[in-house]
């Protein structure tokens, strides 16, 4: 694996520092206690009022906690065992550290841009870059025209190809319909609370929706760039969906109202994108060779 001793260092640095960030978000616990706001916009928002997030609403503070869990009992444990594995020269262990720090990126940039600013803002920058160098050297490490000779013939191609057009055409309306109708009424969209903007909606509009189209598109046509993108979203999403179906649960116990439907597709599109992830992984042909 090329850029080995690089992306070890990055990684280590990634798990010290999430670790450090998730498990002082688990544990605090200072502040008064929930409380009303009126934001700029003249909305009331009910904030949180303790912790680390005591700064942000009772909603985004239950979706950061629920993701800390999913990032500290999933993600970190996952990033050491792909990164073991990818030491042992395994396929499996290269796509699933990619994707994995795929999670870490995205997580990492989300709670830069978005949570407010609180003790651990440095923190998440680190990791967010940390993350983004890691990620790209991954990717850069795999030698692209030789990728569809690391999969049998028997990968569910279309299968694969049809299931990510589908999810990443419906978060594109999803969010699409979020964002377009107040724009056109000129009025503040419903989530937006005491925020600036719509970082999630900016992340998957601007980068995921059309990652998902183009590894759909390049993998049904048995393109080399395909295989590697539709395997590092699909094992980068495994982990992001499970995080997203912990807020949800979060959030309804807590008293967050959400929708029957979003929940019942969340947890549907989570198990799907599990099933898939097994499939590829099922479908490597692994080469011998330990990196020294």
């Amino acid at each position: 694996m090329k850029n080995y001793r690089p992306i070890s260092l990055l990684v280590v640095l990634i798990s010290i520092f999430s670790f450090a960030a998730t498990t002082y978000a688990l544990i605090s616990n200072q502040g008064q206690g929930g409380y009303e706001y009126r934001s700029i916009f003249g909305k009331r928002v009910d904030i949180y009022g303790k912790g680390l997030y005591q700064h942000d609403s009772i909603s985004m503070a239950t979706q950061a906690i629920a993701q800390d869990y999913v990032t500290l009992f999933l993600g970190i444990p996952l990033l050491i065992i792909s990164l073991l594995l990818a030491r042992k020269g395994l396929i499996r262990g290269r796509l699933l550290l990619t994707g994995t720090l795929g999670y870490f990126l995205y997580t990492y940039a989300s709670y830069s841009f978005l949570s407010m600013y609180n003790s651990m803002f440095l923190v998440y920058i680190i990791i967010m870059s940390a993350s983004f160098f890691a990620f790209t050297l991954s990717m850069m490490s795999f030698d692209i025209p030789s990728l569809p000779q690391l999969f049998k013939d028997a990968l569910p191609v279309k299968f694969i190809s049809g299931f990510l057009l589908v999810v990443s055409t419906v978060f594109g309306m999803m969010w699409l319909g979020k964002v377009v109708p107040p724009m056109m009424l000129h009025i503040v969209p419903d989530g937006l609370e005491h925020y600036t903007t719509l970082v999630i909606q900016a992340l998957d509009l601007g980068f995921v929706v059309p990652v998902g189209f183009l590894a759909a598109i390049l993998l049904f046509r048995r393109r080399p760039f395909g295989y590697l993108l539709a395997a590092v979203i699909t094992l980068k999403d495994v982990t992001l969906l499970t995080a997203l179906s912990a807020m949800v649960i979060l959030q309804v116990s807590t008293g967050v109202q959400i929708s029957l439907v979003l929940i019942g597709i969340v947890l549907l599109i989570n198990i799907v994108f599990l099933y898939t992830m097994i499939v590829i992984l099922k479908n490597v042909k692994e080469v011998s060779g330990t990196i020294k």
